[in-house]
């Protein structure tokens, strides 16, 4: 696994080393160690899979609320998606800041989101398909999410008339 550090500390991006030769390849996609020699949590409790029909659905921003705040590991499956973290750790130097990335079945690209960063994706393809692996169970009564398109950080979303879902459609701006 090759981790390359975002510019929002303890957020990565993780590539593939692969093994290849002429019948494909072979690669490691998770290794409690390699997470561990990072200083990433890897204890995954639960893997949940996203997928959209249409191209332009914006899924997120979302979170955990502590005590069940989250790491996740985000793999796009099929097709591609706009990957997008935002650092809401209120004593981070880089609070506020966000970060984006592509996530293709093509280039197998996983994102590490840590605990204290909302996130969120908006499909690029058709039929698109995302697998998160998370270090806590869902909890539904610390569930939080803030507005896709909140003005105080701009975040910058390739398909401008996103298709949201009535929760998301409803986030309210950030407030600590």
């Amino acid at each position: 696994m090759i981790f390359t550090e975002t510019p929002l500390k303890g957020a990565y991006v993780i590539d593939l080393e692969k093994r290849a030769d002429d019948r494909g390849f072979f690669a490691r996609a998770f290794c409690r160690h390699e997470l561990g020699a990072h200083g990433l949590e890897s204890a995954i409790t639960q893997g949940n899979l996203s997928y959209n029909v249409k191209r332009g659905t914006l899924r997120g921003m979302h979170f955990q609320k502590a005590p069940h705040a989250e790491d996740k590991m985000i793999r796009c499956m099929a097709g591609a998606i706009h990957d997008v973290i935002l650092d809401i750790r209120p004593d981070s130097p880089t609070f506020g800041k966000w970060f984006a990335a592509e996530l293709s079945a093509e280039n197998r690209r996983m994102m590490y989101v840590p605990k204290g960063f909302a996130h969120g994706y908006q499909a690029l393809t058709d039929h698109s398909e995302a697998l998160y692996l998370v270090t806590e169970f869902y909890t539904p009564t610390h569930e939080s999410g803030i507005r896709w398109n909140d003005p105080r950080f701009g975040i910058q979303w390739p398909i401008p008339e996103p298709i949201l879902s009535p929760k998301d459609a409803v986030h309210p701006d950030y407030a600590p």
